[in-house]
């Protein structure tokens, strides 16, 4: 994925979840749309060198969008969750890093009762494959967690899957894992205990479970290193 003319700067302060200070480094502060409705634990530190793009929209409160980060340990992460779906989709597309390796008609944003799944790839013939995508940046103790806070709608997509399972259909959970740093993923149980249960319950059920690291730059974003999980 190519990302827009990015700028860089440090962070400030993040608050009231949308919005974040920055110092670019011609020396302006501005206030950037932060696309990210988590908690950001561990990706939001203030005085680390960060991106940001500007959109050219009048119907925009904010022009700035908050983008990257470079954490201390030099580790690049991606905080627009906007995005992962997008990777996501071209690593579908592209055939040669999830093993979904037949011709599929691909919808988005697919209502299953309570919840949306994001996407639903049917073949010409046999089983539907409804993926689930979520967006990995919380690395500690040199393991990726997710989530990074209470997920209770986490764990309705889960319920979806395991439900979607039992109907014979193949349901998988991504974790698009948007931080260079990261090569593991598991539940993120001292944070949300309820979830970390219900993921292992989707195991057992039949989920699959892939993980889709991600090379980061100012200019692009690549979505490779692909591992099966479960």
């Amino acid at each position: 994925m190519k990302l827009p003319p990015l700028w860089s700067g440090v962070l400030i302060a993040r608050y009231k979840r949308f919005l974040a200070d920055i110092r670019l480094d011609d020396g302006r502060v501005i206030t950037a749309h932060c696309p990210n409705t988590g908690s950001m634990r561990a990706v939001n530190v203030p005085g680390c060198r960060v991106w940001v793009s500007w959109h050219d929209n009048p119907k925009r409160r904010l022009p700035w969008t908050w983008e990257l980060i470079e954490l201390p340990d030099g580790a690049m992460a991606s905080i627009h969750t906007g995005r992962a779906n997008a990777l996501v989709q071209e690593a579908i597309e592209s055939g040669g890093i999830l093993p979904l390796d037949r011709e599929w008609a691909l919808q988005r944003e697919v209502r299953v009762e309570d919840s949306r799944l994001d996407f639903r790839l049917t073949p010409g013939s046999g089983e539907a494959v409804w993926l689930e995508v979520k967006q990995v940046t919380l690395k500690e103790e040199g393991c990726g967690y997710f989530p990074d806070s209470v997920s209770t709608r986490g764990r309705r997509h889960l319920e979806a899957l395991m439900a979607l399972r039992a109907g014979g259909d193949r349901a998988v959970l991504v974790f698009l894992v948007a931080h260079s740093g990261i090569d593991d993923v598991r539940p993120a149980a001292h944070l949300d205990p309820a979830y970390a249960r219900t993921f292992e319950g989707a195991c057992e059920a039949g989920v699959e479970v892939m993980m889709l690291g991600c090379e980061i730059t100012p200019e692009k974003i690549t979505a490779c290193r692909f591992r099966r999980l479960h």
